[in-house]
């Protein structure tokens, strides 16, 4: 599986997993919309409110997913130093800023009828408007920073100290009184959600992943051959201004 680390192998493979994760993800995410509208109840107490859920909450799982996964190609950059792995994380952090966006987006529409207010300072809410804040600033240093190589260790380095953030919004709720509730799905005790309610939610959260994967499988394979391509033209810059460096010569010797 190595192998695949390699630009050279890693290309062919994506274009023959990209027609089954785009179509996984169709069908994953038409069933679980489907199960949303139609199956899955409306709560006793927010009625088809509650039905924000099933966007809300996968695409905040997604968020912090994609964070991760960018943490693991930073670990890649800084410790093997491989290019793959720079051009993966730079890809997801388009992507996570996505996710973190909708689900910021979501839980404002989620809390204005629940919570009588579009936003409050709540420790989730605030460490998750962090988390988008981070994406925001690695998108903006590979932008600023031209030089490839420091580009990609100063973006790695910030990615390893945005980690912290990541315990603090999985455990906000525990920590401090926020209007968030506790953890209903993943828990000790195992699900508090009715499965009517918990099978749309999963598929959702499934769907939600196989379209990162697509995604992020599409981001990284453009990102390796934008770079290839900026490579090939520092080339033939390079030998055009070679070839005008000796007829320049040659006219002047003649």
């Amino acid at each position: 599986m190595w192998k695949y680390a390699n630009p050279t192998y890693f290309l062919p493979l994506v274009a023959r997993l990209l027609p089954w994760t785009a179509g996984l993800t169709a069908a994953l995410l038409g069933v679980g919309l489907y199960m949303t509208f139609f199956i899955a109840p409306a709560d006793y107490q927010q009625g088809d409110t509650v039905r924000i859920m099933y966007i809300h909450v996968p695409a905040a799982w997604l968020s912090v997913f994609c964070y991760m996964t960018m943490a693991a190609s930073a670990l890649g950059t800084l410790v093997w130093r491989h290019p793959l792995a720079d051009a993966a994380q730079k890809a997801a952090a388009p992507i996570g800023a996505g996710f973190t966006f909708i689900c910021l987006v979501t839980g404002s529409l989620w809390g204005k009828p629940m919570w009588g207010t579009w936003w409050v300072w709540d420790a989730r809410l605030t460490s998750v408007l962090v988390l988008f804040l981070i994406y925001l600033g690695l998108i903006a240093l590979w932008q600023t920073i031209e030089e490839p190589g420091r580009a990609a260790r100063a973006a790695a380095i910030m990615t390893l100290i945005g980690v912290v953030n990541i315990p603090i919004i999985k455990f906000s709720v525990d920590w401090w009184n926020t209007l968030h509730q506790p953890a209903s799905v993943f828990r000790m005790g195992g699900p508090t959600i009715h499965p009517t309610m918990l099978w749309p939610l999963m598929i959702m959260a499934l769907g939600f992943t196989m379209l990162f994967i697509t995604l992020h499988l599409m981001a990284t394979r453009n990102e390796i051959l934008r770079r290839r391509l900026h490579r090939l033209t520092l080339l033939a810059a390079g030998s055009g201004e070679a070839d005008m460096a000796g007829r320049r010569l040659v006219d002047q010797e003649a």
